[in-house]
């Protein structure tokens, strides 16, 4: 049973509206959460996946604002793609239909309209691929680093070696369902969280020891594969203080949900004391036994 005309036409028109709907919807609801984070017991903002998420994370880098930004900025490109055909369509269908024909046109081809087609698909390439490339180019500038970390992944833990400071070189492994304190979330935190600066340009040489892993902060628009016998190189720069959360979404064997990424960002001044008591720990061959979270008690307390 063939559909009428007009009842396709508004059936189009409502897919539409449902759409665009939808996309205001994501934005509005990506605005209220980049709003509204939750705050740890050391009123760190925490970034971290939230029930009902319908975006991105809230960007917090510069690479992540870019990401960002190109996700809408295709989305709406393809939305108004999808509404004209779907126009398009629609008048095909009411204007041309067999009741307003009975004669069926002879003609085949159209000069005017081949050439229309032919070019707004090019102009829409360059449209996408000129903003692609200007983010391909911002996530390799690599200068004026202010620190290098050197990330290594194993099954199943990361490890982490601050270059330049001598012997800072960790583990960091989920924290059990059992051992889990208040605050602290399944499958996301760790025992030794990467600390480092807010607004410096942090370099991150990613590898393996074993098998395939990946990098993967989504609010810091950082992902990198980790390749046996490779390094990789990935930036971030911090625009805030905060706990940030990852994880290695690569399958890499049967503990591969085991390989979650906690970030803390402190201020430079809190960064520098947590540095120079891991620096102290690491020339007694331990790792960093201050947390983070007691830096900022310190010298909120001072």
């Amino acid at each position: 049973m063939m559909m009428r005309p007009a009842k396709l036409a508004s059936m189009v028109t409502r897919l539409g509206c449902v759409a665009l709907a939808t996309i205001t919807l994501f934005a509005m609801a990506h605005t209220a959460q980049a709003a509204g984070l939750p705050t740890n017991s050391a009123g760190l903002p925490v970034h971290a996946p939230q029930p009902w998420e319908w975006w991105l994370q809230p960007s917090a880098s510069p690479v992540e604002k870019s990401i960002d930004w190109m996700m809408q900025y295709v989305l709406w490109m393809m939305f108004g793609v999808v509404a004209l055909v779907g126009v398009l369509i629609a008048f095909i269908v009411f204007r041309f239909n067999a009741k307003k024909n009975p004669v069926a046109s002879t003609t085949t081809h159209n000069t005017l309209i081949e050439v229309i087609w032919t070019l707004v698909p090019a102009v829409l390439l360059v449209a996408v691929v000129v903003p692609s490339l200007n983010l391909i180019y911002q996530q390799a500038d690599y200068k004026n680093r202010y620190m290098t970390v050197r990330v290594t992944g194993h099954q199943w833990y990361w490890e982490y070696s601050y270059k330049g400071a001598k012997g800072v070189d960790f583990t960091s492994y989920a924290i059990p369902p059992d051992k889990l304190k208040p605050g602290q979330i399944r499958q996301l935190s760790a025992n030794h969280p990467l600390v480092v600066p807010v607004g410096k340009k942090i370099v991150f040489q990613i590898t393996s020891g074993d098998v395939l892993h990946s990098f993967f902060i989504p609010s810091l628009g950082v992902q990198r594969y980790a390749i046996p016998g490779q390094i990789w190189h990935q930036w971030t720069k911090i625009a805030s203080p905060g706990v940030y959360y990852g994880e290695c979404n690569q399958i890499c064997g049967m503990n591969h949900d085991n390989m979650p990424i906690e970030i803390v960002a402190l201020p430079m001044k809190q960064f520098q004391a947590w540095l120079a008591k891991a620096k102290a720990d690491a020339a007694q061959g331990n790792v960093p036994k201050v947390h983070p979270y007691e830096v900022l008690a310190d010298n909120s307390a001072k």
